[in-house]
């Protein structure tokens, strides 16, 4: 069995997540310890306990250790069970993430799944709705599955309440990409949207937008959601390029100025800009993975954070493969794996 330090790199939720993911996909068992070791309250918190039953109920897997606030869990997978499946956090926290942890085995499962998730989409400290459906999907269907995504309604961090679902048609394996330049940029869209607060919030983070990127004012809109369950607000900025999109997002908080969540947003947008790279920050840690199962896959992005430094050490533990990273410059880096 695997033995997985949970406190090693960012320790974050992310290990736990993707030695899941990994176990369903290579049949190997696992322990971990000390989960989320490198946070202020250690331990599985909602949203973790909702991904480790995602993941136990779609294996059929044997789990101990499955409870809030566990900082150890085993974790035996069986085969995995393709079907229909509905799984909810129970409170803001993040379905993308959880998404995160199942998707992986059922890209190359049986039969066709159909999922449907209730609780956050619109969170801090998790890929948004947006960013999976525009920039994370894509590629993934990119490797032959046939993946889609639809929003029922945004769940905003704290209220949660949000609904999406998802259908898989899995492809016999995955065929790995390369994705080394974004080719030339066909659309670009910046989007101010606002949940239950003042449409000037949304305003005032337009005028942001239009200031810092020079688009036409035709390239910008405001969104105002009615049917989320609480207050909300997101700047999204996507650019679609000729072999990627890429998403860029700054989210309000209590406190938080609308200038400074639209600053958010372009700062990252700005700086994918600078470097010329394909692949942004987070887009980055979410498609190594199934590249990794994949076998097969070559990338240029930014410099890798923490998070996916971490990322790349787990998928050593559990593949028996190579996955090199080198610094090209200070603002790029290649990933390859083979």
């Amino acid at each position: 069995m695997l033995t997985i330090d949970g406190s090693f790199g960012e320790g974050g939720g992310q290990i736990l997540r993707s030695s899941l993911a990994l176990a369903m996909v290579t049949g190997r068992p696992f322990r971990i310890a000390r989960i989320r070791a490198g946070r202020k309250k250690p331990g599985l918190m909602r949203q973790h306990l909702t991904a480790v039953q995602a993941a136990a109920q779609i294996s059929q897997a044997d789990v101990r250790g499955a409870d809030i606030g566990s900082t150890a869990v085993e974790f035996h997978p069986r085969q995995v069970r393709p079907g229909e499946y509905a799984f909810g956090t129970g409170t803001a926290g993040s379905t993308t993430l959880v998404l995160q942890t199942i998707l992986p085995a059922l890209l190359t499962a049986s039969g066709p799944t159909r999922l449907t998730f209730e609780g956050g989409t619109h969170n801090p400290f998790a890929p948004p709705f947006d960013f999976l459906a525009k920039a994370f999907i894509p590629l993934v269907n990119r490797m032959g599955p046939k993946v889609s995504v639809e929003l029922e309604r945004p769940g905003f961090y704290p209220a949660g309440g949000g609904k999406f679902t998802v259908c898989i048609e899995p492809a016999k394996a995955l065929k790995g990409f390369e994705l080394t330049e974004r080719g030339q940029i066909i659309r670009r869209c910046g989007r101010a949207v606002v949940s239950h607060l003042p449409a000037h919030i949304a305003e005032r983070e337009i005028k942001v937008l239009c200031k810092g990127t020079n688009w036409d004012k035709s390239c910008f809109s405001i969104e105002e959601i009615t049917n989320s369950r609480g207050p909300g607000n997101i700047v999204i900025i996507e650019v679609e390029a000729e072999n990627v999109t890429e998403v860029f997002t700054g989210f309000g908080e209590v406190g938080r100025s609308a200038e400074a969540v639209a600053t958010l947003a372009l700062q990252s947008y700005q700086r994918w800009l600078k470097a010329a790279v394909p692949v942004g920050e987070y887009l980055a840690d979410q498609i190594m993975l199934p590249l990794a199962i994949a076998g097969q896959g070559r990338f240029l992005t930014l410099p890798l954070s923490r998070h996916s430094t971490t990322h790349v050490d787990l998928i050593r533990q559990f593949l028996d493969l190579e996955l090199a990273v080198e610094r090209l410059d200070p603002d790029r880096c290649e990933v390859r794996i083979e």
